[in-house]
């Protein structure tokens, strides 16, 4: 598990999977979010604009992030 702290009030999803290098380009990002790869807070999430606040955990690719 990967503690990541956020300076802003949240961060876009699609946006976070970047920001972490769990994905290269943001229509990499777009794809497996809607292909329901990424798992926010133990449910699948297929909207690439949701807002990632802290408290929030994604999991992605066998990774685990906390947003601190």
């Amino acid at each position: 598990m990967k503690d990541i702290k956020i300076n802003t009030e949240f961060i876009k999803l699609d946006s976070f999977l970047k920001w972490v290098g769990a994905v290269s380009l943001g229509s990499e990002a777009k794809m497996v979010i809607q292909d329901g790869m990424v798992i926010v807070n133990g449910e699948v999430e297929t909207r690439r604009g949701k807002k990632i606040i802290k408290g929030d955990t994604i999991e992605f690719n066998g990774e685990t992030y906390t947003i601190i």
